[in-house]
């Protein structure tokens, strides 16, 4: 199984692909500050804004928002991820498995699962790939498969 690292630049075509490739990210760690802030903007839910609230809801202590856990993934995966053109999403499916709480340290890997060349449109492809978000601990904190747009070497 290939693997590559965010360090590497050359940018990938469809061409260039297989099934079974993974990439993997560099990592981010989360704080409260960085909750707070995404969750005030986007997500004002008491378990993602103030900590005395946060532990009489479910999780029992502050959380990041889901959203937050994917724009940080999404951060790591444009970094690690070097297709040519960019990562361009066309649908997908995301999970939490459990919360990312201050002080996580979140690394993304992805592995291509299916490659599909267009039909109709020769210059690209569709690209499916199962991206899963870890803690320090190895822990799942997301797992997202996604359908991407592709384009074939020119």
């Amino acid at each position: 199984m290939a693997t590559q690292s965010g360090s590497e630049q050359k940018r990938l075509s469809l061409d260039d692909l297989s099934v079974g490739q993974v990439f993997r990210s560099g990592t981010h760690t989360v704080d409260a500050q960085q909750i707070k802030a995404f969750a005030s903007q986007f997500d004002p839910q008491p378990f993602h804004l103030d900590e005395e609230a946060a532990k009489n809801s479910f999780f029992g202590e502050l959380v990041a928002s889901g959203w937050h856990t994917a724009g940080i993934t999404m951060r790591l995966l444009v970094t690690s991820t070097p297709v040519d053109g960019g990562v361009i999403g066309a649908g997908g499916e995301i999970s939490w498995p459990r919360a990312t709480k201050p002080g996580d340290t979140l690394r993304v890997e992805s592995e291509v699962v299916e490659i599909r060349p267009s039909k109709n449109r020769p210059d690209r492809g569709t690209v499916v790939m199962r991206s899963t978000t870890y803690n320090q601990n190895n822990d799942p904190v997301q797992i997202m498969k996604s359908t991407l747009v592709v384009f074939r070497r020119k």
